[in-house]
């Protein structure tokens, strides 16, 4: 079963703050506060945790609205995406944008034999690995107040208003407790609009996650 519900908020940036470190285990998130018509939404990105064993991964790169298909059009506020290709739903493994160069993206219609050769040209996008820190100041330089923002992931249940499950959300393992929660075309991500149009990307997701799956969601 994927997640409950997905979709995104598209809004202003009013702030961002940290969670207060603690001994609690508890997964360590940077905070984003956003306005939309329906008031302030509070966004939640997990970046892992100091007592965690499962580790944080993630992506930071500039996108032409273009890329991002309908959405980049969206009056402010939540809306609600279907989970396929040309929603404007995100997929960090199938989507060419996300996953390669975009200004290569026609490249991902050749042979595999070929990209492999192609390959020290047109690199994939690479994850980065590091601590909670490590992701948050990767995160932080995006942030900047009163940019807009479009927030991909899953609403809260009322009487909250906000998002979470921004980050990947398929590949994980069976026997997790997120394993019932893997699904296509439903990952969470940041985006924020630059003066020149452009979006600041950040994509993240945990280490025990797969970097290939099946129809479904679960890893390949």
């Amino acid at each position: 079963m994927p997640l409950d519900a997905y979709g995104v908020l598209s809004g202003t940036l009013h702030r961002h703050f940290r969670d207060l470190p603690d001994t609690q285990g508890r997964w360590f998130h940077v905070n984003l506060e956003v306005d939309a018509p329906a008031g302030r939404y509070r966004c939640a990105v997990d970046v892992d945790s100091t007592m965690s064993a499962i580790g944080v991964e993630w992506k930071v790169f500039t996108l032409a609205p273009q890329a991002l298909g309908p959405v980049a059009g969206l009056a402010d506020g939540y809306h609600e995406l279907a989970r396929e290709p040309g929603s404007g739903a995100l997929d960090f493994i199938r989507q060419p944008a996300l996953a390669h160069n975009p200004g290569c993206t026609a490249l991902t219609r050749l042979p595999r034999w070929l990209l492999k050769a192609l390959g020290v040209l047109t690199p994939p996008r690479t994850w980065t690995a590091g601590s909670q820190l490590d992701a948050a100041e990767a995160l932080e330089p995006i942030l900047v107040p009163g940019r807009r923002v479009l927030i991909f992931g899953e609403p809260f249940e009322p009487p909250g208003r906000g998002m979470d499950s921004i980050h990947q959300n398929q590949g994980d393992p069976f026997g997790s407790q997120w394993w019932d929660e893997n699904g296509i075309w439903q990952d969470g991500a940041i985006l924020t609009r630059r003066e020149d149009g452009r979006f600041d990307v950040f994509l993240s997701k945990f280490s025990s996650q797969a970097d290939r799956t099946h129809s479904d969601g679960h890893p390949a």
